[in-house]
């Protein structure tokens, strides 16, 4: 549901489902995430640096 592959959080030895949770709770989804870099990132285009 956001985005990962099966198991990323609960696959993880030793943690809890209260961590499972919290580990989820704090994540970036990352399709938001490249949302945001398309968003906020500059256009790849001519380097003007170095054009002589």
């Amino acid at each position: 549901m956001q985005g990962l592959p099966p198991g990323w959080v609960t696959d993880t030895p030793g943690l809890g489902r209260p961590a499972q949770l919290t580990a989820l709770g704090n994540g970036v989804v990352p399709q938001q995430a490249a949302r945001a870099v398309e968003l906020l990132a500059p256009p790849l285009g001519h380097c003007a640096h170095g054009a002589g």
